[in-house]
């Protein structure tokens, strides 16, 4: 029985990256010898187990046949005659297929560490076109090492497996897996452009690929493209370290203009409503979370009233905390606030960059939040309660009150 580490901890420990898991796989070993030394068995489809003491993953070596469309048709075999090289060829990308010996010793047979060193995602074998969840990890990849590139050869196989719909067989909750996954990735723009090459996002967001080529003002927009103003958005996002609502909100927020007809380009006039509904459309066919689902809405329609802050009225102000629900949910609002200085900041293009310039109506809304909280509802309640149905339009009216005096507003001054 032999024993080596494989896969992503190999890879980054010669990226020279922090290790964070170790993956290992036991040749010539049986379930029955794993058990023996006081493994304890997880796997559901083949022989996985836990070290009794490290509890990290041992998989018996194992081979593989496609017997069924999607990414769950495999059959597994596993015996102690299945050797190191039989178990690397099954794996999608030659900086995953090396193996580390317990002496340090590397098996390399498809030459990652080459790939490694020239920053080249390429495919082991033509097995990688059996499982179209590949096609995802390796745009996950792309995001995680922003400088390595898709080999041609393996961008033609991915663009073949899309062609012969082998994407159209992902279940929506490994397709959400996946892009939550590489949202949180250091450039996740890298992701969607992997998915743009290979003609797959079409088909796992076609109303996220319909942006590219949405032109916008430029005056507003140096970059233009409206696909182009989403990438920089979420890569400002996740430079600033945001958490995943934040992120998905960033990369949902303009669905909309999608729909603009031509004749309108480059104005938008209405895109946050209807970018609302197709928000809301995309989060049920994914199964996204609530949380991600509820922020990313929120943010489509409410982005361009954020922008507009500091020319709203008190009143509209109010209005706006109401409807986003800001009284109860003080935190996700100032999320959708992150999300829409992410917005704001993500535009570039001709020379011209909106990166550091300062977003003010974060703060603009959030003091006036607190001075609307501060306004005690149940005091005005008690005071009202021979007239309840009166209730909620005095509670409006003293919070609206509060705001206009934190900012020193006049009654018809627009502010």
């Amino acid at each position: 029985m032999k024993i080596y580490v494989v896969g992503g901890a190999v890879r980054d420990e010669l990226l020279g990256l922090p290790v964070q898991d170790h993956d290992h796989v036991v040749v010539g070993a049986t379930p029955e010898d794993m058990l023996a030394q006081g493994y304890r068995p997880v796997g559901k489809d083949f022989p996985v187990f836990l070290h009794p003491k490290t509890q990290e993953e041992y998989a018996l070596a194992r081979t593989e046949r496609k017997t069924a469309p999607g990414y769950k048709g495999f059959v597994f075999h596993t015996s102690p005659d299945v050797t190191l090289e039989d178990d690397l060829v099954r794996r999608d990308l030659t900086i995953n297929a090396i193996a580390k010996a317990e002496d340090g010793t590397l098996t390399d047979p498809y030459n990652g560490r080459r790939d490694i060193e020239q920053r080249i995602f390429r495919h082991v074998s033509d097995a990688f076109a059996e499982d179209p969840v590949r096609i995802l990890r390796v745009a996950r990849f792309a995001a995680r090492y922003p400088d390595f590139t898709v080999a041609p050869e393996t961008n033609a196989l991915m663009r073949q497996m899309v062609e012969q719909g082998e994407v159209d067989a992902l279940v929506p909750e490994r397709v959400w897996q996946e892009v939550s996954r590489g949202l949180m990735e250091q450039q996740p723009s890298r992701m969607l452009q992997v998915l743009r090459d290979c003609d797959a996002l079409a088909r796992i967001l076609p109303e996220l690929d319909a942006l590219w080529g949405v032109p916008q003002p430029e005056a507003h927009h140096p970059e233009i493209d409206t696909g182009v103003h989403m990438q920089l958005v979420v890569d400002y996002a996740a430079a600033r370290g945001h958490e995943l609502p934040v992120r998905f909100a960033c990369l949902m927020h303009d669905l909309g203009k999608g729909l603009t007809p031509p004749e309108k380009w480059p104005s938008h006039h209405g895109h946050e409503g209807d970018g609302a509904k197709l928000v809301e459309q995309v989060c049920k066919r994914l199964k996204v979370p609530s949380e991600c689902r509820d922020l990313a809405v929120m943010t489509a329609r409410e982005h361009g009233n954020v922008g507009r802050a500091l020319q709203l009225r008190p009143n509209t102000i109010v209005k706006l905390l109401e409807r986003c629900d800001a009284f109860r949910k003080p935190a996700r609002f100032t999320q959708m606030l992150l999300a829409t200085e992410c917005d704001s900041c993500g535009r570039e293009g001709n020379g011209v960059s909106f990166r550091d310039k300062p977003f003010p109506q974060l703060a603009h809304l959030e003091a006036a939040l607190a001075a609307a909280r501060a306004v005690n509802a149940g005091e005005i309640a008690q005071g009202s309660a021979g007239n309840p149905q009166r209730i909620p339009e005095l509670v409006h009216s003293a919070r609206v009150g509060a705001v206009r005096t934190a900012f020193g507003a006049s009654e018809d001054e627009e502010y």
